[in-house]
């Protein structure tokens, strides 16, 4: 990356989203573990809630709320860590979610099915005069609404738990913007903010998960016109420049336009909802 303005924004971004390129991972480990526990027992929750989709992200925040409830009930606290599936009607990677589930070894199992609260919305819109301008844009909506609705049933198993939901996004999706505002973006607690993709795999690796889950091909999987679409393909740049881009290392200046667009781009999604100011 050759010109000065993009590796000033560069370098601004790698500042706000809270980014080191260089982490000793055993040291981070232990670090957001002792994050996470002292954040449960000041909040005097008793269980932590996470969706676990079957890609990487899910299962090392999970791997980190599992291992800190087991030290927090060592040290007398009764906390436990709900794993949630939340399939829409049936999952194409199943398989997956359920493979990390076996890593996890999580105090409880749920599965809810979205599915019907997704179409009955969809079908109350619709009902309603609601129309989309293609199917394309009512399956990206219809994709965020699903989103939304793991995240209200994730929210119902913490209420009825005393429990934080936890969530998975990372310093990657963040600068992308590659989350639902309000669905997936929607947490009480954030455990892997500020890592990159191979941070957060290095991470799964050191917690002993398989390779085929930790180096699985990233997909949000909300589409149906497109379903396991890999989320490389919709940013048009890959985690590994992405990674760099955070990490400080050189990327291609078509390469830096692209992240700088789509980080302008989700400003909203990583702010707190906007109020008129202040008048004296």
């Amino acid at each position: 990356m050759q010109d000065a303005r993009l590796r000033e924004a560069q370098q601004q971004i790698i500042e706000e989203l809270g980014v080191k390129a260089e982490l000793n991972l055993e040291h981070e480990l232990e670090r957001r573990l002792v994050f996470l526990m002292n954040y449960v027992k000041r909040s005097r929750v008793r269980a932590m809630v996470l969706g676990i989709s079957g890609g990487v992200d899910s299962l090392v925040a999970a791997c980190l709320a599992q291992r800190a409830a087991e030290r927090l009930r060592g040290e007398g606290e009764n906390v436990r860590f709900i794993a949630m599936r939340l399939p829409y009607g049936q999952q194409a990677d199943a398989a997956d979610a359920e493979a990390c589930m076996d890593v996890i070894q999580p105090d409880e199992r749920l599965t809810v099915d979205i599915k019907p609260a997704t179409d009955a919305m969809v079908a109350q819109l619709v009902a309603a005069g609601q129309s989309f301008a293609s199917a394309a844009q009512q399956d990206f909506i219809v994709g965020n609404i699903k989103a939304r609705q793991r995240m209200v049933a994730q929210y119902a198993a913490a209420a009825a738990a005393s429990g934080l939901v936890l969530g998975s996004d990372h310093a990657a999706e963040a600068l992308m913007g590659f989350f639902t505002k309000f669905g997936d973006g929607a947490a009480d607690v954030m455990p892997l903010s500020g890592l990159t993709k191979r941070q957060v795999r290095g991470l799964g690796s050191l917690m002993g998960a398989p390779d085929q889950l930790v180096y699985k091909v990233p997909t949000a999987d909300l589409e149906d016109l497109s379903p396991l679409k890999p989320d490389e393909d919709a940013f048009g740049v890959s985690y590994e420049q992405i990674d760099d881009f955070l990490e400080g290392k050189a990327v291609s200046d078509e390469a830096a336009q692209i992240m700088l667009r789509y980080f302008a781009a989700s400003a909203h999604k990583r702010a707190l909802p906007a109020t008129p100011p202040f008048t004296a």
